[in-house]
């Protein structure tokens, strides 16, 4: 049996905190095999890329997820005791749970909530010299996800509920005075959302029967018992958190119609349901988180490696996106590839990979998808703007990853 290649630097984190999105793809190419080991923050790590790395990483009978992410990232993203850590049956109930928010019905609203509050929005910035897209998005996001599920936010409320629900994902990888934030934006959040569920259980909050606030109040773990309140607390923003960072992916969408012009006149021309091409493509072909963790459930064999039992292990994600041996040409942003893409589940995965019902696929990609579409519509079809020379390069040191300038819109003007 071959031993899995390994880096010689004593500790990675530095060097995978520098490079994020290119720290396990650029090394798997020095070594010449989708695998390699390093020791990151101390602990021994098994990094994997690509298509077949996927699929062995969501195989739930190898991997588990109870223990895997760092303690730093679940107490400032994920939250104690959330879906992102359960494995078997428990996972699969609370799954079934947050999936039966994604039917067509549900998605069809929320998107009908985020095109009015688009509007909304724009009506405002008509009246200013110049926006930060970024910014706005993240509390036009807030307001919409919070309506849709069934949670009050008062017009004085989303300054700051957004900037507490941008600070889980943007501060949970950070050091120093910006983690220490996240993580007191993360006991506000949990406080709030628990008095949502709080609300709602004593009856002073009526939310409609199939809004996210109603089903997560409800919902029963296999033993029968309701959620304990800081659980559906967690749970409520896992709904929340994830829409709100849609805000990543509706800048990068904002960078790819002005960098890209053929891409903006195949939306006009929304041929081939272009739309959807262009949506994944921005999802592809951008970053937006780097990686995810598992550990090994027990012993196996992989390509001549042993995995050895409670191993943690990273399944790169950004890199998967630009394998060249699944995407031809995978630098170039090109809309068109998803027109042939052969859809499996292991070779496309900016949330994760897998099935979205049974396995960690992210529960909220479809309603990524619906929000996407809404914005992507929006701005190219029912928003004139002009984009002044500004700093529109990618800082891939940050997680997530953003343009430097988080895109400056001027002269906005709605047209219709």
């Amino acid at each position: 049996m071959d031993a899995i290649p390994r880096e010689a630097a004593p500790d990675s984190t530095l060097a995978l905190a520098r490079d994020p999105y290119g720290f396990i793809a650029d090394r798997c190419r020095r070594h010449g095999s989708d695998a390699f080991e390093a020791r990151i923050m101390l602990q021994r790590t098994i990094c994997l890329t690509g298509h077949d790395a996927a699929a062995l990483f969501y195989d739930p009978e190898r991997f588990m997820r109870a223990g895997a992410a760092p303690g730093r990232l679940e107490k400032a993203l994920f939250g104690r005791g959330g879906v992102q850590g359960l494995d078997g049956e428990a996972h699969r109930n609370r799954k079934r749970m947050l999936m039966s928010l994604m039917t067509p019905e549900r998605l069809g609203a929320l998107g009908e909530i985020a095109e009015e509050c688009w509007r909304r929005y724009a009506r405002q910035w008509q009246t200013r010299d110049s926006v930060v897209l970024y910014d706005q998005v993240q509390r036009l996001l807030c307001e919409a996800v919070c309506r849709w599920a069934g949670v009050p936010l008062a017009d004085p409320e989303v300054e700051s509920r957004s900037a507490e629900l941008t600070a889980l994902f943007e501060q949970a990888g950070a050091v120093g005075p910006k983690y220490w934030w996240g993580r007191l934006a993360r006991r506000r959040a949990e406080r709030w959302a628990g008095d949502v569920i709080a609300g709602v259980r004593a009856g002073r909050l009526h939310p409609p029967e199939h809004s996210a606030a109603h089903v997560i109040a409800g919902h029963r773990d296999p033993d029968g018992a309701l959620l304990r309140p800081p659980v559906a607390a967690v749970e409520l923003l896992n709904v929340l958190r994830p829409a709100v960072a849609v805000a990543v992916f509706v800048t990068f969408a904002a960078v790819a119609l002005h960098q890209y012009p053929a891409a903006r006149r195949g939306l006009q021309a929304d041929a081939h349901g272009y739309l959807d091409l262009f949506v994944q493509e921005v999802r592809r072909f951008y970053p937006f988180f780097p990686a995810v963790a598992a550990r090994v459930r027990r012993d196996f064999e992989w390509r001549g490696y042993r995995f050895p039992a409670r191993r943690r292990v990273l399944l790169d994600l950004y890199g998967t996106n630009h394998d060249g041996r699944v995407w031809e040409n995978p630098d170039a942003f090109l809309p068109e590839r998803f027109m042939r893409w052969d859809e499996g589940p292991y070779n496309f995965i900016p949330q994760g990979g897998g099935d979205h019902y049974l396995g960690h696929r992210c529960a909220g990609e479809w309603g990524t998808l619906e929000l996407m579409r809404v914005a992507v519509r929006f701005l190219s079809e029912e928003l004139a703007f002009r984009v002044p020379e500004q700093d529109l390069s990618i800082d891939r040191s940050r997680l997530p990853a953003l343009p430097r300038s988080r895109v400056v819109l001027e002269t906005i003007r709605m047209l219709r």
